[in-house]
């Protein structure tokens, strides 16, 4: 047998040799099942499925009437025979459906393994017949085929998405190598470093570097020492591996209420503090400003639900009657001494009661005191309404860390107005405009502009600039910039139409001057400079209802100063010149 006959079908080496693409011998689609059908499958699957519950309905229904006249089973009758009949085909074809494509796919591929084997098999004789034969040509049917050499296949390349290569900086011992090889292998959880460890700065030295060994990322920018972890602790910041840098400018002085106030603003926003210390200056020359709190409770609402609304009313009626108010301020103020209930305002959807509690809570922000009284009460109606389900002790109607109507309309925190009359010769000479400018924009911009927008206690330039400033540097939550910004700015032309009258009016400054982040050594040093670290020895709340109108009177300054700069079109001229890098960043390595 001349194997070289098998030539007529080039081999793939040759083709691989020459350049020819080879042949891939699966490229024709493979039988289905379905292929010899005369209609669309969906239609016979459809066809066959109503024919076998059809029939199956039809015979199951006969056998009933049989079992009940008892009449034979065996005997039946032409349609029963029918049925039967096309019982039988429906289940055949079904079982085909099922099953035959399944079966056919396993020995198709079967099949084609066996055909990939044998056509290698038959390829590898042929080239090391011709390998044999040497460089003479091949003779086949007379005719003198020149024998291509024969060029194994290079290997194609996969390109392979490679791990970053780790970023590994030597511990400054054998063990903590240890501890944060056993992190990174996942052996031991970053979040326990402290408790294991007990050394947070090391926990979180380990925690960073272990970071950088997972990720390939070099942490280098983010300083790690000169920082009290140890302050952090179980109430600031989980896992720590650093701390941002912010720098912190100081506007002022302010003067508010006859005293002055250096205030510390806490931004990366270039022309922030200059704006906000010209408007310092124009209120301080013009006899300064005067602030008044007119409310302070913070609030939480727990959302409960019952069988019935009627059952949530009769909870609703109990908790807003006065005869009870007694009852339960005992009952809410056990949760602290300085936790103080005001009020209780409830408000239905359905079966659900959302109860809204006001509280007053010293020189703490109060979130977490309020709602420890929250939950005694909570405990406390439960005797009374056992059928009373907790759905949460937050159903948003407090409202935290989000806009709502409710904050802009009862207040939530301290309530504050701050007012100044600003001279015209001080509009014209410090704010470089004039009274009719500014209140012509103020109604435009902060009335109409805001309303056309549908602001919701937005009705001012950039309060929460302001806001967000004061309450990074003095360790405030700076989520709660929210609703702390709700603030409408109102000017108006007074003595005359020559002097002008500005105020803002924040409902809900939410600020505290104990706990959270104001312990921390950055930030009660700001909180020193303006007069109101820790808490008041004298008052309970007076400093953070001081640090309250701090806020509101920076607001009026800043509000001032950029109304001023866009009546005179100086607002763009001054970001170009303040808060534009002059650095090549081409040149900053990424």
């Amino acid at each position: 047998m001349d194997v070289r006959r098998r030539q007529t079908k080039t081999p793939q080496s040759v083709k691989i040799a020459t350049g020819e693409p080879p042949m891939k011998p699966h490229d024709h689609p493979l039988p289905k099942a379905s292929d010899v059908l005369p209609l669309p499958l969906y239609l016979i699957n459809g066809l066959f499925f109503a024919m076998f519950f059809s029939v199956m309905y039809f015979l199951l229904t006969r056998w009933r009437e049989k079992i009940r006249n008892s009449t034979p089973l065996h005997v039946v009758t032409l349609s029963e025979l029918a049925a039967l009949v096309s019982l039988l085909a429906s289940i055949i074809y079904l079982i085909g459906f099922f099953g035959v494509d399944f079966v056919q796919s396993v020995i198709y591929r079967s099949n084609e393994d066996a055909w990939d084997v044998e056509e290698e098999e038959n390829e590898k004789f042929i080239i090391e017949e011709d390998s044999r034969m040497g460089a003479s040509p091949a003779t086949t049917l007379g005719c003198a085929v020149p024998v291509v050499p024969i060029v194994p296949a290079q290997p194609t390349k996969v390109p392979v998405t490679e791990n970053p290569a780790p970023i590994i900086t030597p511990q400054s011992s054998e063990e903590d190598e240890q501890i944060v090889n056993s992190v990174v292998e996942g052996k031991t959880p970053s979040y326990s470093l402290e408790s294991k460890l007990g050394d947070c700065k090391r926990a979180a030295s380990i925690r960073r570097e272990a970071l950088q060994r997972i990720t390939g990322k070099s942490l280098e920018g983010l300083p790690l020492e000169g920082f009290d972890y140890e302050s952090i602790l179980g109430q600031c910041c989980e896992m720590p591996v650093g701390y941002v840098q912010i720098p912190v400018g100081i506007a002022g002085p302010l003067l508010l209420n006859g005293t002055k106030y250096m205030v510390p603003m806490g931004t990366t926003e270039g022309c922030l503090v200059a704006s906000t210390n010209r408007g310092c200056k124009a209120i301080y020359v013009s006899g300064g400003a005067t602030c008044t709190l007119f409310k302070d409770g913070m609030t939480r609402a727990p959302a409960v639900r019952f069988g019935t609304a009627k059952r949530a009313a009769e909870l609703k009626f109990y908790l807003e009657n006065p005869l009870n108010h007694e009852t339960l301020s005992v009952i809410f103020n056990k949760s602290s001494r300085f936790a103080r209930l005001q009020g209780i305002q409830c408000a239905m959807a359905g079966k659900n009661l959302y109860i809204r509690f006001t509280c007053s809570t010293g020189d703490a922000m109060g979130m977490n005191m309020v709602s420890k009284g929250v939950q005694n009460v909570l405990d406390y109606l439960e005797n009374d309404f056992p059928d009373m389900d907790v759905i949460g002790i937050s159903g948003n109607f407090c409202s935290d860390k989000k806009p709502a109507a409710v904050n802009w309309i009862e207040g939530r925190g301290k309530s504050v107005v701050c007012e100044a009359i600003i001279k015209e010769e001080i509009v014209t000479k410090v704010l470089k405009t004039n009274v009719t400018a500014l209140v012509e924009l103020n109604m435009l911009k902060n009335l109409t502009g805001s309303a056309i927008a549908g602001a919701l206690g937005g009705f001012n330039a950039h309060a929460s600039n302001i806001v967000s400033a004061v309450y990074i540097a003095t360790g405030q939550d700076p989520a709660q910039n929210i609703e702390s910004s709700h603030c409408i700015t109102m000017m108006e032309a007074v003595n005359d139409g020559k002097d002008l009258h500005i105020s803002v009016t924040m409902p809900s400054i939410e600020v505290g001057t104990v706990g959270g982040g104001t312990q921390l050594a950055s930030q009660s040093a700001c909180l020193n400079l303006l007069g109101v670290k820790g808490a008041s020895k004298e008052l309970a709340g007076a400093n953070a209802r001081l640090l309250a109108t701090i806020v509101a009177g920076s607001v009026l300054a800043g509000e001032l100063s950029l109304m001023s700069a866009i009546a005179a079109g100086q607002l763009v001229k001054s970001h170009m010149k303040y808060n534009r890098s002059s650095k090549d960043v081409t040149k900053i390595s990424s």
